[in-house]
């Protein structure tokens, strides 16, 4: 075979190695790719030690605290939804390192001296029935209640779609322990304390979604929030702005119930 026919079936090879995205062996070691920036002897053994340095040093100081972000709303509010589907998921997402994330479903609920329906909804019995199943959501699975609760609110039936949410984002929790949540003492008691801190915020809301920052609200944030909360959230962060933060904020229209 002629030398410039050796040089083709060699350019052929290599293209077809990166049509397959094999042209850069990729480390081999026992650990996922999760774990491979863990520890310094992980990333050694997994050759990744130059990358796990870079992405350590852009990781936020911890010595500055997060942005605090609780978010009051009611389980069915349209409004609500949009901005758990639009803002909030989506920035905790990019911004999970520089921001904490607190839900608590009631919003414009009334709580009653009443042993049978202690609660009523401003969207009716489905968004009190809503509503707990989201509070004892948020009190089982702690670090994967957001993404259930996200999965929930941008479904098109949100009570069909608690039991499929919780199955792909908590699946070691069952379903029966979130029932007895609902039909027992433990979902009257987390809609109770939802309702005490709703009561006690100052100012007192006069709309859903209402969301403090660090604990406070202002009219200010609330409209930088609606339009752009990932924005915002890197404008808040004190500490040094992580590389996401260089991202152009998209506005986005507001709506409360």
């Amino acid at each position: 075979m002629k030398l410039s026919g050796l040089l083709a079936v060699f350019l052929l090879l290599c293209t077809f190695r990166r049509g397959f995205g094999i042209s850069h062996p990729k480390p081999s070691c026992r650990y996922p790719p999760s774990q491979w920036c863990r520890s310094l002897e992980i990333a050694i053994e997994c050759k990744v030690q130059k990358q796990c340095m870079e992405v350590n040093a852009t990781r936020p100081n911890r010595a500055v605290p997060p942005v605090s972000v609780t978010l009051y709303y009611e389980s069915l509010c349209p409004a609500c939804r949009v901005f758990i589907s639009q803002q909030l998921f989506p920035t905790w997402t990019m911004l999970q390192d520089i921001m904490t994330v607190t839900l608590v479903p009631y919003g414009n609920a009334k709580e009653l001296p009443s042993a049978n329906s202690p609660f009523t909804c401003q969207h009716g019995e489905p968004e009190c029935r809503g509503n707990m199943i989201e509070a004892c959501i948020i009190q089982l699975t702690g670090d994967s209640a957001l993404h259930i609760i996200y999965c929930m609110e941008s479904a098109a039936d949100v009570l069909a779609a608690a039991q499929p949410c919780l199955q792909l984002y908590a699946p070691s929790v069952s379903w029966s322990s979130v029932d007895s949540c609902v039909k027992g003492g433990m979902g009257y008691r987390l809609m109770h304390a939802n309702a005490v801190m709703t009561r006690a915020l100052n100012p007192a809301h006069t709309h859903v979604p209402w969301v403090t920052f660090n604990g406070e609200y202002t009219e200010e944030n609330e409209d930088k929030a609606m339009s752009s909360l990932f924005h915002l959230v890197c404008q808040l962060y004190k500490g040094v702005k992580p590389p996401a933060c260089t991202g152009a904020p998209v506005r986005l229209d507001r709506s409360f119930c």
